[in-house]
């Protein structure tokens, strides 16, 4: 396990009949010439390899409520600490976070951990789990993957918020240590990925079936519905019935309001009743857990039980209220399985949001 603050080596990269040598992380496959970084910035070439140069390198560690990420069906109510670095491997021109994701400053990373003094600081801060966010854990893959390890050692979950946008030999290695995922799904149109987002869909849906059909991860799917551009009824109706086809009706979505940012000011935010009638057509579609977000919305935000239509979850934005979850998982009510992962009982962190400081640079 590396323990340094500085760039390391990596293992997924391939070297071209022309000299360039070709990083094999994700399906960008940035080919490199001495000295060259990737689109993401923070994997390059250096001499015959690509480095990581953030490895122990973070732009800044928080705890949040779990639902902050969104997961609404891995231990509710609990409190992870998240952290991201530098750097992406899309383009997205609506990035919520484009001060870290898109930055090319070394100096937004000021604070560092190791994996070990990660894992204990999640450990004492009372988190269940470890969160990769903020930027996407794809191109910082060796640090995460060594954090996850660290933290399962002391009984610490890892949850991956990402675009799933990776190739399948350091997919499957990336997602041998991780829990739980969010699995951002931007769009349903390879449209919308190439204009907007600078990348592909056909990976995102390889990664999704990848999840569902070889690994135990639990995961849920976020569409960020942005006004015009991937929020039409066709579309939402295409998207769901694909999702209840190729991965059932028991991943939870989340439809998350936009607000203008980055590159795309020009879009007014979204409003509430696309995100209700987005929800509608995915339910009617036979999606069971469909939730809306970045709105407040008692309703969409809650779990109910597709049985007898108890409520099973209340949330009202961070903080939970009534709990109608029997010590299993199943409903109190009328006894169906609810799919998750569950505590016997509900967490207690609430809406808070507790920066952290490790160690300053």
């Amino acid at each position: 396990m590396n323990t340094d603050f500085s760039a390391i080596p990596t293992r997924y990269w391939s070297r071209l009949d022309d000299g360039r040598v070709q990083c094999d992380v994700c399906p960008r496959r940035c080919r490199l010439h001495e000295g060259q970084r990737g689109l993401c910035f923070v994997r390059g070439r250096d001499r015959n390899g690509i480095e990581l140069y953030t490895y122990g390198r973070s732009s800044g560690f928080c705890v949040d409520p779990i639902e902050k990420k969104p997961l609404n069906h891995f231990l509710p109510g609990s409190a992870v600490l998240s952290f991201g670095t530098a750097g992406c491997n899309l383009a997205c021109k609506f990035c919520q976070n484009w001060d870290m994701s898109k930055s090319r400053e070394m100096d937004t990373l000021a604070d560092s951990a190791s994996p070990r003094e990660l894992a204990s600081a999640a450990r004492e801060l009372g988190c269940a789990s470890v969160a990769f966010t903020y930027n996407d854990p794809t191109v910082f893959m060796e640090y995460a993957i060594d954090v996850a390890q660290a933290c399962h050692e002391v009984g610490v979950k890892t949850v991956a918020v990402t675009a799933g946008y990776m190739c399948p030999e350091p997919r499957e290695e990336f997602y041998r240590w991780i829990d739980a995922a969010n699995v951002d799904l931007k769009a349903f149109t390879e449209r919308f990925y190439r204009q907007v987002c600078g990348s592909e869909l056909a990976p995102v849906l390889e990664t999704l079936e990848y999840l569902k059909r070889r690994t135990s991860v639990w995961f849920e799917i976020t569409t960020l519905l942005i006004p015009g551009e991937n929020d039409s009824d066709a579309e939402l109706d295409a998207m769901t019935r694909w999702i209840a086809g190729h991965l059932g009706g028991d991943v939870p979505l989340h439809f998350s309001a936009f607000h203008p940012d980055w590159k795309m000011t020009d879009r007014p935010p979204t409003p509430p009743a696309t995100l209700q009638r987005a929800r509608d057509i995915a339910m009617r579609n036979g999606l069971r857990y469909v939730y809306t977000g970045n709105v407040h919305d008692r309703k969409g935000g809650s779990t109910w039980c597709p049985g007898c239509g108890a409520l099973l979850i209340e949330r009202d934005w961070y903080e939970l209220g009534r709990w109608g979850l029997t010590p299993d998982g199943h409903c109190a009510g009328c006894g169906l399985e609810v799919p998750g992962v569950f505590a016997a009982q509900p967490g207690t962190w609430g809406s808070r949001r507790l920066p952290v400081r490790m160690h300053r640079h």
